[in-house]
């Protein structure tokens, strides 16, 4: 009976340095491909002078649409930054979905707003809308309040609502720069008929300084937790998703910043209520639509940094918003497994999805059973130490090198944080991340896996929000330094 368990252990940690080297391939394939994307992003654009080579003449009108639930602290920030986009022709739609704090309050007084009856038409079938708010004097800016639905039900209101061809999704804590929206369009103005869904890059806010829906300045927050966010952001999206969008293989676009095509989105029933990441699975519902109907088409992602959001500052906060990105993951390709390793679905089906079900889905869970099985083993005797070191050079040391990559990556091309200090902290946090922030984040999304897979659903975890740190609170942060030092 011994002999076997030694043989099942010994069998059991050859299958997690296998995982762990089959992982880390894809992860250079996917590093290497954001790099030449990016690279070629940069040239093929001209950078720097870009934006003035769009004819505005032929720029499609834009909706933006936020959905805001309880967002008292960041929402007339975020809509500012909305109306002083560089963009011809755009409104602005808020859908305040029966917030029971003083959202539609903050609105209403900030921008000078009076009831209005407007002509209500549900395409897109959705949940009673209470009523609308407007100021003829920003004629491009539209409040809508119905009753408390969920965010995919108060996205649909937007859409119903949008008279322009395109909408672009936005969170309520978030701030654009000046041509977030102009750099999200231009490849659906190069390509009108063939691109419809785009992504933008998302970075932490957190340290930066807003002033009337203008990013001032960008600093890095004061807090380790969100330095590691930021380290985080940073790697997600400069290589994860910008090495999908490479390989033509995107499946997730952030619903925080995101343009679609709202035909396409109308065609295929708009957002579901019942899966909490209805970013993705709408993306994937277009992605099935398109093929399975034989259309040319794509979906891409932009990695100009544009959009900037405001993180989870205690670690309770961000425990709720991981578990439910993974819930969501979980229902998202439980729902569309019929498209896995199906030829018709080309790279999605082949390639996209088999990576996000072992690589994202089940890789948190291998990496903490992995932790525990090997450091086990090696206590127990059952391996070596040049079996541990494999292992933790493979989990660890190669985290790091993707880490430190992808921050060096921001660092020769969007240098968003100029400042040498600010370089080296990061670089120090894309280290330490791997000594213990990896493995609580992974522990979460493990919770929410067997919570999925035990139909142990949670439901909508809400996340408390601080606000943008103002002008006016950074003098007077200094000014407390000043006299501590004094």
């Amino acid at each position: 009976m011994l002999e076997y368990l030694h043989i099942i252990i010994i069998w059991f940690n050859n299958l997690v340095i296998g995982y762990y080297v089959f992982a880390n391939i894809l992860y250079l394939v996917l590093f290497s491909a954001a790099v030449w994307g990016i690279l070629r992003h940069l040239m093929r654009l001209d950078y720097g002078n870009y934006q003035e080579s769009i004819n505005p003449a032929i720029a499609p009108p834009v909706s933006v649409i936020i959905s805001a639930y309880n967002e008292e602290a960041n929402i007339v920030e975020s809509v500012r930054s909305l109306l002083r986009q560089n963009y011809h022709d755009f409104e602005v739609l808020v859908i305040n979905d029966g917030s029971t704090d003083s959202t539609l309050k903050r609105l209403i007084d900030s921008f000078s707003l009076s009831r209005s009856d407007l002509v209500y038409r549900d395409i897109i079938e959705t949940a009673p809308v209470r009523g609308f708010y407007i100021n003829p004097e920003k004629p491009n800016l539209i409040i809508v309040d119905t009753v408390h639905s969920g965010k995919p039900d108060s996205l649909n209101v937007g859409i119903n609502v949008s008279h322009t061809p395109y909408f672009c999704t936005v969170d309520a804590d978030t701030v654009l720069e000046q041509h977030a929206i102009l750099s999200l369009m231009r490849p659906i103005i190069e390509k009108p008929e063939l691109i419809k869904a785009t992504g933008g890059i998302v970075r932490v806010v957190n340290g930066s300084t807003v002033e009337n829906g203008r990013l001032l300045k960008v600093g890095l927050p004061n807090d380790s937790l969100s330095r590691l966010q930021v380290v985080e952001y940073i790697r997600s999206f400069l290589f994860g998703r910008a090495g999908m969008s490479a390989l033509n293989s995107l499946v997730i676009i952030s619903g925080t910043f995101s343009m679609f095509h709202k035909k396409t989105v109308q065609a295929v029933g708009g957002y579901i209520q019942a899966i909490v990441t209805e970013d993705m699975e709408l993306v994937l519902r277009i992605h099935k639509h398109m093929l399975d109907t034989g259309q040319k088409y794509s979906i891409n992602f932009i990695p100009d940094p544009i959009c900037w959001t405001e993180a989870p500052k205690e670690l309770r906060n961000l425990a709720r918003q991981r578990r439910r990105w993974h819930t969501g993951l979980a229902e998202t390709l439980y729902a569309y497994r019929s498209m896995f390793l199906r030829p018709r679905y080309g790279r999605i089906g082949l390639f996209a999805l088999p990576y996000q079900l072992l690589i994202e889905l089940f890789g948190p869970a291998i990496e903490i059973f992995g932790y525990v099985i090997v450091t086990t083993s090696f206590l127990a005797g059952v391996i070596d130490l040049e079996f541990l070191m494999l292992f933790l050079t493979l989990s660890v040391l190669l985290g790091i090198f993707f880490s430190t990559g992808a921050i060096l990556l921001e660092e020769i091309t969007y240098r968003r944080y100029p400042k040498l200090k600010s370089v080296l902290l990061l670089l120090f946090y894309g280290v330490i991340e791997n000594f213990g922030y990896r493995q609580i984040i992974s522990l979460w999304r493990t919770q929410a896996l067997i919570n999925a897979l035990f139909k142990r659903k949670k439901g909508w975890e809400h996340v408390t929000k601080h606000g943008f740190k103002t002008k006016e609170e950074k003098t007077e942060a200094d000014a407390t330094i000043e006299a501590t030092k004094g």
